[in-house]
């Protein structure tokens, strides 16, 4: 089995990948939405968006 990111055989301490910084290019992706499927169903992008204005309109706790 080949790692998924970068090809090299993979090592089973750390499959599918061959390697830590691999997993952690991977997790990375997942992280920031590179995943992420798009949608074209109108409801989800209203309900992303209002999610997301709600998300900005909560108050912030002070430390």
């Amino acid at each position: 089995m080949s790692c998924p990111m970068c090809k090299a055989e993979a090592d089973p301490k750390y499959r599918p990948f061959c390697s830590g910084r691999c997993a952690d290019l991977d997790l990375a992706k997942w992280f920031n939405g590179s995943y992420a499927t798009p949608s074209r169903d109108p409801e989800d992008m209203d309900a992303a968006i209002d999610a997301a204005e709600a998300a900005l309109n909560v108050p912030q706790k002070q430390h």
